[in-house]
């Protein structure tokens, strides 16, 4: 019995330092991510950054962006993935809307082997933070552990809100800018 446990915990073990060595290399080394704020997320605030999304494709924020979503915690990401999972694909853009997620926390092994196979699912795409620099910088006037929603003219900042549930995240996206 001590022999089977034994081989069976070698296997295991053997299992993960190949996952970790296929998984475990940044597929976004290399990729350059960037922010700039003039005072964080504030009212009067300009903002401007360019992220990747889970593809791997920059994004830069323009003037036609007048809404961005920022989560930095999971259930909140999740919350927000599960209700734009269940819209058009083309949702996000017809509304001027753009998502933003923090993952800098995560290891790069979860982040292959998990997170960015889930997202690279959903028809949208995800602006990553990857760096825990940019995620501090933008995390200066964010609900940490909410929705937060932020209303640009510009790239400048005119409203932080934060969303306490699918309907109000629903009524920020979908009024009038």
């Amino acid at each position: 019995m001590k022999k089977i446990l034994l081989g069976l915990l070698v296997i295991l073990v053997a299992a993960a330092g190949v996952l970790f060595f296929f998984k475990g290399k940044d597929t976004y080394e290399g990729h350059t991510s960037s922010v700039s704020q003039s005072d964080g997320l504030h009212v009067g605030s300009t903002i401007s950054y360019t992220l990747f999304d889970q593809f791997g494709k920059p994004h830069t924020l323009d003037d036609s962006i007048h809404t961005l979503i920022l989560v930095f915690a999971k259930d909140t990401g999740h919350t927000v993935k599960a209700y734009l999972g269940a819209q058009s694909a083309d949702y996000l853009s017809v509304h001027h809307v753009a998502f933003v997620a923090d993952i800098s926390p995560m290891p790069v092994v979860i982040r292959n082997t998990f997170a960015l196979p889930d997202l690279k699912t959903q028809p949208y795409s995800v602006n990553l933070i990857l760096d825990g620099t940019i995620a501090a910088s933008l995390k200066n006037g964010a609900k940490v552990d909410g929705i937060t929603v932020v209303t640009l003219k510009n790239k400048q900042v005119e409203k932080v809100e934060y969303a306490d549930g699918v309907e109000a995240l629903k009524a920020m996206i979908e009024r009038e800018n």
